[in-house]
């Protein structure tokens, strides 16, 4: 009896010894140097997740930072501007005097910071965010968009803005007078626009139809100042 269970747990060993040596021929063994899990939301955009402090306090349309490996200002205009401004023209020597005051200044990133502003500032006004326009907009422009605002609210009505698309962001002009720098903005975008009055009836745009709309922006901002932040001083429709 004795004998035929120590010959039975003999065998039960080797079996186990033997699964074990497949699992780890099969599966491997941990070196240190796996890749995590992927996880969906670690992007390098995580930081714009809703809740995030730091992505509910970042709208503003910023210089890109020195640490950005912008290439320098005294790189050749032709290379730097590629694509932005010709060389010889006043916009390309604005930009020039901008990257002067501004190393880490690159057009490529201000126009996609520009474009973000753009949707934001849209759409705030839309909702009637006054919180979010007054850290975008200068004084004067903040001003007439509240007012406009205020007398929407009056009236009981309501605007619904959907963004499709923004086709396009090109600089249209840049000056730059002592410290105060200027760029203007065109923007080519595909909106979906209707305002409703307090009995929900539309009274002006449609909820059902996407319109190409043109719009013309001028950021500025004071250079050399601690503050990244460019605000929106003024704006006119486009043709």
């Amino acid at each position: 009896m004795q004998d035929s269970f120590d010959i039975t747990t003999l065998i039960f060993i080797v079996l186990a010894v033997f699964v074990i040596w497949r699992l780890r021929s099969v599966l491997g063994q941990k070196t240190g140097n796996e890749q995590p899990p992927f996880d969906p939301l670690s992007r390098r955009d995580a930081g714009l997740r809703p809740g995030n402090p730091a992505a509910e306090q970042d709208n503003v349309v910023r210089l890109p930072s020195s640490a950005n490996g912008s290439r320098p200002a005294e790189a050749p205009v032709a290379e730097r501007w590629k694509g932005i401004a010709e060389p010889g023209t006043p916009m390309s020597q604005a930009l020039t005097d901008i990257a002067r005051a501004e190393p880490a200044f690159d057009a490529a990133g201000f126009l996609e910071g520009a474009k973000a502003a753009y949707e934001m500032i849209v759409t705030a006004f839309a909702q009637g965010d006054r919180r979010t326009l007054k850290d975008l907009l200068s004084k004067e422009v903040y001003e007439g968009f509240e007012r406009a605002i205020t007398e929407r609210e009056r009236r009981g009505e309501k605007v619904e803005t959907t963004f499709v698309s923004i086709d396009k962001a090109e600089m249209a002009g840049a000056e730059v007078n002592g410290k105060q720098a200027q760029i203007v903005v065109r923007f080519l975008s595909k909106l979906i626009t209707a305002t409703r009055d307090a009995a929900g009836q539309v009274v002006d745009g449609s909820p059902d139809t996407v319109a190409d709309v043109t719009d013309v922006w001028t950021f500025a901002r004071t250079l050399g100042n601690r503050d990244p932040n460019w605000q929106l001083v003024a704006t006119e429709a486009g043709q």
